[in-house]
């Protein structure tokens, strides 16, 4: 026997890639039902490779009585009003917004990281997916934590458009375009003109001075790995499609070298090594697109500080940080709590 799965938001970038995500690793649903507002009624979208079309459905006049996971990739007003309504169904949500990301009640879960911290989820029946860069730095340091204790990190961001939704593909690609042709350059999107540019700001600004997007990885990171760890973040947005890239220096407690940590992080779940010192023995977020896993390059000591390495991140965001951790999630709850046969 196999579960009733709904994806809320099913015609967006992440919500098609958790259809995706679902056929191409074989999670076991008996129904699938695509779910988006009002707007798509009507529409049809395919279940993966799978050749199986699914007729859009209506979230104002949805039922999730009798569904068993909902997988939440819309944004967090539509969020408050339809997670609470499916969670008292008796369907578990595991939500890709922000909205419930630090509510105590909350687990916030990435499977490769803190998997005990599911069992909390029956406070709310809501489990929360975190930011995109969130969920690909933890998983770097995890394994790196547990052998020498991590104290601080500072952490610059590279990320690309497709995390502010399709509004910022295609900014990016009618900006570029118009400037190869010559053409006038009107930002909509974002603040400034992001083909061919970088911009230091992504969410709103806080009264310190940081951004959402910065003080986001800080709590969460926090939450899901250790509240002692001190975090600095500088978050940008980068002309680059799909992938985001991180630049990671990391103070421990105890002594590790370099090599060390590459025989740790080689090993380590979620995580490819590729790590050669020499002309593109690294990975850059366009090798990333399309993968699972979370890329590590550039590993070395950092002489700054007592016990310091600095290394490079890269991870295809709209997979890990957002639809391949929520099916991991989902894998994770079915194993542990929702047993079926």
């Amino acid at each position: 026997m196999g579960y009733r799965v709904a994806v809320v938001g099913a015609t967006g970038n992440v919500g098609r890639e958790m259809l995706n995500i679902l056929a191409e690793r074989e999670f076991p649903c008996d129904e699938i039902a695509a779910v988006a507002s009002s707007r798509s009624i009507g529409t049809e979208i395919e279940f993966g490779e799978t050749g199986k079309m699914l007729k859009v459905k209506n979230i104002e006049h949805f039922d999730f009585t009798g569904w068993d996971i909902a997988l939440f990739a819309v944004g967090s007003e539509p969020t408050k009003i339809y997670a609470p309504k499916a969670a008292a169904a008796g369907c578990v949500v595991i939500d890709n917004s922000s909205l419930y990301r630090m509510d105590p009640d909350v687990p916030l879960i990435v499977p490769e990281v803190n998997p005990d911290a599911i069992d909390g989820y029956k406070a709310r029946n809501i489990i929360a997916n975190p930011n995109c860069s969130t969920a690909q730095m933890v998983v770097a340091l995890k394994p790196l934590h547990d052998k020498a204790k991590i104290k601080r990190v500072v952490v610059s961001t590279y990320q690309s458009v497709s995390g502010a939704g399709k509004a910022g593909l295609d900014e990016l690609f009618e900006q570029s375009r118009a400037i190869f042709v010559g053409d006038q350059v009107e930002p909509r999107k974002f603040t400034k003109q992001i083909a061919f540019n970088v911009i230091p700001h992504i969410d709103v600004f806080l009264d310190d001075g940081s951004t959402k997007e910065e003080w986001k990885m800080i709590v969460e990171t926090k939450k899901i790995l250790d509240p002692k760890i001190k975090i600095q973040a500088t978050c940008v947005r980068v002309p680059v499609f799909v992938g985001h890239s991180e630049s990671l220096n990391i103070e421990f407690e105890n002594e590790i070298s370099a090599e060390e940590a590459q025989d740790i992080l080689r090993e380590a779940p979620g995580i490819m090594l590729v790590d050669k010192r020499e002309d593109g023995g690294y990975v850059t977020p366009i090798e990333a697109v399309g993968d699972s896993a979370t890329y590590v390059s550039r590993v070395r000591e950092d002489p700054t500080v007592e016990n310091g390495l600095a290394l490079w991140c890269v991870s295809d965001n709209l997979r890990k940080g957002a639809a391949l951790n929520a099916v991991q999630i989902a894998e994770l709850l079915g194993r542990r709590h929702l047993k079926k046969g």
